[in-house]
């Protein structure tokens, strides 16, 4: 996907708040997302300030990008994913190989369950109920080619492995509050997962326009700061 020009300023129930996204190098499984705060992120930190980490990027340090050569595609991954509706924002679970991952992760009966549920609600002109049954690690899955950034190109990355947990753990490691972040550029904004007090609905707000942006920024955490005016 293009870059595009964000304002780093959003107001929020009124009050302004800056989003400063913080480049680091491209993670793999042989990093730890504590040290990566605690190396990029918390030497800019300041009091009341809050971290957000991309999901992806947090799933790429657990060892959860699978190589689309490592996949075994079965007939039911290729069955249900012809029947996934197309979204602006990413293939989804709308190739088999992401549907394979999907199926790995939730299991044959639950998706086959969610698939006829979500087929018949669509039919009734429903949406939504086929991800409500599968589950959040399904919808995390980000298909091969979303990330733009090599080697992930040609890998399926799923969803991070217990995010609350980890927002929780290094909310405590590093002092600030933290929120595991599920964005696209279309205004999708959803906090996974969040620790030392982060209110969900505030950072989904202050979040919504995606101001790490879904290219090759390689911005995985963004500081949130709010913007003190001069008296």
């Amino acid at each position: 996907m293009s870059k595009k020009e964000l304002n780093p300023i959003i107001t929020v129930y009124g009050v302004r708040f800056e989003r400063i996204p913080v480049k680091t190098h491209i993670l793999s499984p042989f990093d730890d997302i504590t040290a990566i705060a605690m190396q990029y992120a918390v030497p800019m930190m300041k009091p009341g300030d809050m971290l957000t980490i991309s999901e992806s990027p947090l799933a790429i340090t657990q060892g959860r990008a699978i190589p689309l050569s490592e996949l075994k595609i079965t007939p039911l991954a290729k069955l249900l994913s012809r029947f996934v509706s197309k979204v602006p924002y990413g293939i989804g679970l709308g190739a088999p190989s992401s549907m394979q991952c999907a199926i790995d992760e939730t299991g044959v009966v639950r998706i086959v369950f969610a698939a006829i549920v979500g087929g018949i609600s669509k039919l009734l002109g429903r949406k939504g109920d086929f991800y409500r049954i599968a589950g959040m690690q399904a919808a995390l899955v980000d298909a091969a080619t979303t990330s733009p950034v090599p080697p992930y190109t040609e890998t399926v990355i799923k969803g991070p492995k217990d995010p609350q947990k980890v927002a929780e753990n290094l909310a405590e490691e590093i002092g600030y509050p933290v929120a595991i972040m599920d964005i696209n550029d279309i205004g999708g904004s959803w906090m996974i997962g969040g620790g030392g007090g982060i209110s969900k609905h505030f950072i989904e707000a202050a979040m919504k326009d995606n101001p790490q942006g879904q290219a090759d920024e390689l911005t995985p955490l963004c500081i949130v700061r709010r913007v003190i005016l001069d008296k």
